[in-house]
């Protein structure tokens, strides 16, 4: 599409697509709404399986089941404490609720009713939120970089930071089956294709070694798994091996499956989509301190500050989590 320009010249026009942007790279393998196509099969054999939305559902992908279930899908309106509250009396009366909008919205207007209302009840309530950390470049309104800080504190609540489509719609199963309230960091709309290469399954607690490296550990989570993978090829090229052990549950941890990488002698760090506060950062330092290790950890992350607006990929490489970052990042440690 053209705007026209005095003398008879025209111009592409600019649309900002920072709400519906879709992560997949042109050409990239990938899968469209995986989280609504999932959520579709899973209500389809289990009718007690429920979408809501706070008036995002063509945003967070559930217009997938919206459209084909209609009398399954219920329209809240903008007002994310409705929401919780409609989708705990939902779960009350024997519902399996899937709840979204967007991250911020979640965690920072409607934390007392998730708290209070849902986990405290251990109500099966899955709240599937887009826009995680740096996935939209409008702004400190719109980026979530501390929703897993705010989350992790609370009791009973499952944490889940999928990298990929794989990972999204084997989880969603999961989260319908599982006790008590889930938190998923939605990635919608074109989503990469990538963890089916290292033959790699979702499993609800556990983390997974997708490659394995002589030389460094890249500890990572959600769609910085994809950068540390991309990032691991580039150093292999320059004789660095580098493993990575995606860990999509955040909450409660797999403490096992990271022990079991440590005391190597390797460089150790790690990546996330979100602020080096509260995040994954800790919970890995958390562990390494309680078992008494001596490893040193490198975060790769956000920075505990309010982030620019503008062009995710500037952003990206602005606040170092970029794949071209994390490569300069390691070469700078070694």
């Amino acid at each position: 599409m053209s705007t026209p320009i005095p003398g008879g010249t025209t111009k592409p026009r600019l649309t900002s697509g920072a709400m519906s942007v879709d992560l997949a790279a042109e050409g990239q393998r990938s899968v469209a709404a995986p989280l609504g196509q999932a959520l579709l099969e899973a209500a389809r054999a289990d009718q007690r399986i429920v979408g809501l939305s706070a008036d995002l559902a063509k945003y967070t992908d559930l217009h997938i089941l919206r459209d084909a279930m209609p009398e399954r899908f219920y329209q809240i309106g903008m007002a994310e404490q409705a929401l919780l509250g409609a989708a705990t009396g939902l779960a009350m009366e024997g519902f399996i609720p899937f709840a979204s909008t967007y991250s911020v919205f979640a965690t920072r207007r409607a934390y007392d009713f998730l708290c209070l209302d849902i986990a405290e009840a251990n109500l099966n309530v899955n709240m599937v939120c887009a826009l995680p950390g740096l996935t939209t470049g409008y702004g400190p309104s719109h980026q979530a970089t501390e929703d897993v800080a705010i989350l992790r504190g609370m009791p009973n609540l499952t944490i889940v930071d999928p990298c990929d489509a794989l990972d999204i719609q084997q989880a969603v199963p999961q989260l319908a089956a599982s006790e008590g309230p889930t938190y998923l960091r939605l990635l919608r709309g074109r989503v990469p294709l990538v963890l089916d290469e290292y033959g790699y399954t979702f499993e609800l607690g556990r983390a997974k070694l997708l490659r394995d490296g002589a030389d460094v550990l890249i500890v990572s989570t959600g769609l910085m798994t994809e950068r540390a993978l991309a990032a691991a090829a580039q150093l292999e090229a320059d004789g660095v091996g580098v493993a990575v052990l995606h860990s999509p549950t955040l909450k409660p941890f797999d403490e096992a499956s990271l022990l079991a990488q440590l005391g190597k002698g390797r460089l150790v760090l790690t990546a996330e989509n979100h602020s080096v506060v509260g995040g994954l950062f800790d919970i890995v330092s958390r562990v390494v301190a309680g078992e008494g290790l001596g490893e040193r950890i490198t975060p790769i992350g956000l920075p505990d500050a309010f982030l620019d607006a503008g062009a995710l990929p500037t952003l990206e490489d602005r606040y170092g989590v970029s794949t071209a970052k994390i490569v300069e990042t390691v070469r700078a440690l070694l």
